[in-house]
């Protein structure tokens, strides 16, 4: 057997120690994400950043405005009660298909019987675009062909369109029925994950069904919860095309989320330099809204994917 050198030898007792640098550089892996990143994010970030402060009809040049673009804004009604609207909306969506998710993805991550035909089956929403949703949904609850005016002594007038409350209830639903697959598809995998000596152990000690549930399983979720959340938080924030095609930001403006309104302001009067300020303001508050949900759930601080093992 051939003797291994001195430096041989120190070299594999330095790869093997814990925490031996590598000497292969680190940033090389990150750059094509890096890249990508700046020029499809970053730059048109600024980009648009210096639009809010001109004044442009997508005609000829820019003109300079300073900040005539944001004092309209601030002044602004409409402006408001999106940014409202959008939060309301927002709040709606993650009261409803946070537990509707969590439950259906504890049980499809179980052995039940006719399981995986069922998921798949749920599963179909998820597969179609937001568009086709709302256009299949619109027709449904068109208030002269669809379900309503077969079924007046459910949904009066039968126009669920017509009023505010109608409306919303309309855009929540149809979000929670397309959108809560896909979370519900989170929380099967971390579902999954879960040890099953923590049950087992429960399980020895007389713990039922339901406590299990509550003292396993939603703590060892947490993770899960917490990014399930923040997605819930950027997509609602951003939800655009279900409201164009359902309500187009009516009955008046009681459904003009702030994303439609940037639409409203941009491709329909033309004003480009006041659609970027709300593009902006947009940004802003779901970013703000993520990092608050990350700071007061310790999801920053957190070391493992797996809590209490």
């Amino acid at each position: 057997m051939t003797t291994l050198t001195a430096t041989t030898a120190g070299k594999l007792r330095a790869a093997r120690r814990p925490g031996a640098a590598s000497t292969r550089p680190g940033f090389l892996w990150a750059l094509p994400a890096t890249v990508f990143f700046t020029l499809f994010a970053l730059v048109p970030l600024v980009l648009v950043a210096v639009l809010s402060f001109t004044e442009w009809n997508g005609l000829g040049d820019p003109a300079f405005v300073g900040t005539d673009s944001w004092s309209a804004l601030l002044d602004d009604p409409v402006m408001l009660k999106s940014i409202w609207l959008s939060l309301l909306l927002t709040a709606l969506g993650v009261a409803f298909q946070t537990p509707m998710s969590i439950l259906l993805g504890v049980w499809a991550a179980g052995k039940q019987r006719n399981r995986a035909l069922l998921s798949a089956i749920y599963f179909v929403p998820l597969l179609l675009s937001a568009t086709a949703v709302s256009v299949l949904w619109r027709s449904l609850l068109d208030p002269n062909f669809g379900v309503p005016a077969e079924a007046r002594w459910l949904f009066g007038d039968g126009n669920l369109f017509s009023s505010q409350s109608g409306a919303i209830a309309v855009l929540v639903f149809v979000g929670v029925w397309q959108f809560t697959p896909f979370h519900t598809l989170i929380y099967q995998g971390a579902a999954r994950a879960i040890p099953q000596v923590l049950y087992q152990a429960a399980e020895i000690d007389g713990a039922g069904r339901v406590r299990r549930f509550l003292h396993i399983t939603l703590p060892q979720l947490r993770n899960a919860i917490i990014t399930s959340v923040i997605l819930m938080v950027v997509g609602g924030l951003t939800t655009f095309d279900t409201v164009l095609i359902l309500t187009q930001g009516g009955p008046g403006t009681d459904t003009t989320i702030t994303a439609y309104y940037m639409y409203d302001k941009a491709f329909k009067g033309f004003q480009f330099g006041a659609a970027s300020a709300v593009s902006l303001v947009l940004v802003v508050t779901a970013t703000l809204i993520s990092l608050l949900v990350v700071r007061l759930s310790g999801y920053d601080r957190m070391r493992g994917s797996t809590e209490g093992v």
